[in-house]
């Protein structure tokens, strides 16, 4: 049983993956506060193992685009289309982390950046914006076009701009089918 919904329910339920995007340019203002409200997610050890590059230059964009979603990474060529490109980049945390991500098989850090990432997207679809989480690209091309050193890591790039259509209707499983609570039996 859910009870009354709220505003942040009403938030996720409102968030797609945006393919296509209007031409408006995204006002820096709003940018700033996405990128603050992944800024203040948290990590573990309060690693921060977050950088972003926002890319809102055409030229530049469309040169990154050009490189990192061709050939085999080609689906996700759509994102040429966003005014902005947001590139994720992660560092392997701090070494409490790392050491404790090594005895537990768990790479903290991504989790970590998705935490982050997961902020910066719903704050922008708060404010009206429309985000697709990417992590299929060229990240070697997208290093070397951003002149980003080859010891740090793009896990994900976000295309943002203002959504042309309305949100499709979303398909979930029920919370019957992914929910158990204390000993019950998985299905």
């Amino acid at each position: 049983m859910v009870l009354e919904s709220s505003n942040f329910l009403e938030l996720v339920k409102k968030r797609f993956s945006v393919r296509d995007f209007l031409e408006t340019p995204v006002e820096r203002e709003k940018i700033n506060l996405c990128l603050e409200s992944a800024r203040l997610a948290p990590s573990a050890c309060n690693s921060q193992p977050w950088q972003f590059i926002i890319v809102d230059d055409l030229k530049l964009k469309n040169k990154l685009c050009d490189e990192i979603f061709s050939g085999i990474y080609k689906i996700n060529s759509f994102a040429r289309k966003a005014p902005v490109l947001v590139v994720v980049i992660s560092e392997k945390g701090k070494f409490l982390a790392r050491v404790g991500g090594y005895i537990r098989d768990t790479k903290y850090y991504l989790i970590d950046i998705g935490i982050a990432v997961e902020h910066f997207i719903l704050q922008a679809t708060e404010l009206g914006l429309g985000t697709c989480w990417i992590g299929w690209f060229d990240e070697k091309k997208a290093k070397k076009v951003l002149s980003i050193p080859q010891n740090k890591k793009i896990d994900v790039v976000i295309p943002v701009g203002y959504p042309a259509k309305e949100q499709h209707t979303k398909v979930r499983k029920t919370l019957e089918e992914i929910v158990f609570f204390n000993r019950e039996e998985l299905k």
